[in-house]
């Protein structure tokens, strides 16, 4: 059976709510926050690599991520339903908001959030700024397994995960700069990335001025 581990107040009940809407059967396992800094709990950090919630376990398939969790469940498990199809014609309105709420939205509150509890919580200071920092490191810690034994994140083939995972790996560090010296993957990955000759014409026509962050 499919089983969610959901962490009380967070993007898990994204899927608690999918399923309830698909009505398909399913175990949930609930998980109380740390209550000193309010962040996920040191039990629920040993499901995933990634330690954030939420997190699935259907079969051998262990899954983090809600929009991947949410792709995977209405592939397996809702023949397609709440998944607008290709030709409709509000798709470019539905992959929009589908991504906008994790790419912008979230980070946005997530920021103003982060704003509030520094300003009101010197005692758990050093606590939250660490916790943020060790999500960084093992966001690219975990890219630089996965390079390890595949050419590109899907494996071998590129596919558009590649095109969404270059931008943090790439432009992003000119705002939030990362030495990559000590990750050899990422570095190989990025000069094959550079050397697609689609790569380098969308970098040539839109961003002729940049020079791309690719060692």
């Amino acid at each position: 059976m499919l089983i969610i581990h959901h962490l009380g107040i967070s993007q898990s009940g994204r899927i608690v709510w999918l399923c309830e809407e698909l009505e398909i059967p399913y175990q949930l396992i609930h998980y109380d926050r740390d209550p000193q800094i309010r962040l996920t709990s040191k039990q629920y950090k040993e499901l995933h690599p990634t330690e954030t919630a939420p997190v699935i376990i259907d079969d051998n398939v262990i899954l983090a991520e809600s929009g991947a969790i949410i792709d995977y469940i209405i592939s397996k498990y809702g023949n397609g339903r709440f998944k607008v199809k290709p030709d409709n014609p509000n798709i470019a309105d539905y992959l929009f908001w589908y991504h906008f709420a994790n790419g912008s939205m979230m980070p946005a509150f997530l920021v103003d959030l982060v704003v509030k509890l520094l300003a009101g919580d010197t005692e758990n200071f050093n606590a939250i700024v660490e916790t943020l920092q060790q999500r960084a490191y093992r966001a690219i810690d975990l890219a630089e397994r996965r390079l390890g034994t595949n050419d590109y994140f899907a494996e071998n083939e590129f596919t558009s995960a590649d095109i969404m995972m270059v931008f943090p790996l790439t432009t992003m560090r000119a705002f939030s700069p990362f030495d990559l010296t000590s990750y050899p993957n990422i570095r190989a990955y990025l000069k094959r990335i550079g050397a697609r000759p689609g790569y380098q014409r969308a970098m040539k026509k839109g961003d002729p001025d940049f020079i791309p962050l690719l060692d």
